[in-house]
């Protein structure tokens, strides 16, 4: 895997110092940044050492012991995936039930904690939106974030003993939901629609949708051809799993975290499925929908995820869609609402009187404003539950609508 990352280009690490805080039962992770990754000219993963003697005021995490399932072998995962996506009848993976450090999201300050970090996946150390982490970080040499590059973006937060590894994905830059935009934007846009629609991001005869999948008859949709579109290497899940990838083979002691705003959020919940590691999400669009396309095999629990959202954000209530939404207006077909795992749920309507409004989306609204103080007396977060009854697309029929040899060209090269 080293091949894959040329000494030149070593770009976004961390470093996170092992501590305990007497203050409370559970051990305690602070975190300093020394790395950060990108993606340069499409695909490639780049990285960056911002250097062992910058050091920064540290931050802490609060851990709890959590109970997973691991695939017991990637190839026996990847197998899977390829026979499902053919049709082809294949055992599942076998899956290890394992015990590790997590999150402890019970914790209003782990939570903070954890969403500054991925706010700072949106921006690099020197801006004024990165929340300060100490006076000294160098960014000089930031690849995957010069005007050019267009890919998979986020920082990476790792231990002091290199025994936690915490990869913050970043989500979708655009300036009508988050203030911002930037040369992501249009790459961003294409996984978001790619992902989170029915099909293809087809909401009315009037939009250009991002694969050849609609077949006509008003909400007829080839599910082969979704499948396939979704494995196209220039998207941002293979790319994810490439990091990871690439992470564990310079940390290979090391446990890994995953946590992401947005579609960052999402992304993170489908590689902690593909590896078996602890994911936090924040205001993440449902990726269920996307699981089932990708043919993740599905673990015994999903219950190492969890999403911690808002009833006011429309993004994962699944409720901005439909030709006169904000988000169909923009060119975003956001039409999935189910999560796998757990949730936070946040019900700021009713409790905080929050009008429902895509700009209550952003993550520095939930450093700021969600979570600036406890849920409730009592309670310092609401209680994790499941979602209910959650079911996506319901009004679209999925089948074998295109010729067999249509199989592979389904591809995401739409214009947005």
């Amino acid at each position: 895997m080293l091949q894959l990352l040329p000494g030149a280009l070593r770009f976004l690490w961390t470093t996170l110092l092992w501590s305990s805080d007497t203050r409370y039962e559970q051990p305690s992770l602070t975190f300093e940044l020394r790395h950060a990754h990108g993606v340069a000219n499409g695909t490639r993963n780049v990285f960056t050492d911002l250097g062992q003697s910058l050091v920064a005021e540290s931050f802490s995490v609060k851990t709890r012991r959590s109970k997973l399932h691991r695939p017991s072998s990637q190839n026996a995962f990847q197998n899977a995936r390829v026979s499902a996506m053919k049709r082809i009848r294949t055992n599942s993976p076998t899956w290890e039930e394992i015990e590790v450090e997590g999150p402890d999201t019970e914790k209003r300050e782990t939570l903070l904690t954890l969403a500054k970090m991925t706010s700072n996946a949106y921006t690099e150390p020197t801006a004024k939106d990165w929340y300060d982490l100490g006076p000294d970080w160098n960014s000089s040499y930031p690849f995957g974030w010069e005007p050019d590059a267009d890919g998979f973006r986020g920082h990476i937060f790792v231990s002091q003993d290199n025994s936690t590894v915490v990869i913050s994905v970043k989500g979708t830059s655009a300036g009508w939901i988050v203030g911002g935009g930037g040369p992501t934007t249009r790459k961003d846009k294409l996984n978001d629609n790619v992902l989170f629609s029915c099909c293809c991001a087809r909401v009315g005869p009037t939009w250009t949708t991002v694969c050849d999948c609609y077949s006509g008859g008003g909400k007829l949709c080839d599910q082969n051809c979704l499948e396939t579109s979704l494995t196209k290497e220039s998207l941002f899940y293979p790319i994810g799993t490439n990091l990871y990838n690439n992470v564990t083979y310079m940390y290979p002691e090391a446990n890994i975290w995953l946590v992401g705003h947005s579609l960052g959020g999402s992304l993170a919940s489908l590689l902690g499925v593909t590896f078996g590691v602890p994911v936090v999400t924040f205001e993440a669009p449902g990726e269920k929908l996307a699981a089932t396309r990708l043919h993740l095999p599905s673990p015994p629990s999903t219950q190492h995820i969890t999403h911690v959202y808002h009833t006011a954000d429309p993004f994962p209530m699944g409720t901005c869609n439909g030709v006169t939404s904000a988000c169909a207006i923009a060119g975003y077909a956001m039409e999935s609402r189910c999560h796998l795992g757990k949730v936070r749920k946040y019900d700021t309507v009713t409790k905080h009187g929050w009008a429902v409004d895509i700009r209550t989306h952003g993550i520095r609204v939930i450093v700021e404003r969600l979570l600036a103080e406890d849920w409730e007396e009592g309670r310092e977060v609401p209680e994790l539950t499941d979602e209910e009854d959650c079911i996506d697309c319901y009004n679209w029929e999925f089948g074998d609508y295109k010729n067999a040899s249509f199989m592979g060209a389904g591809s995401c090269g739409g214009s947005l």
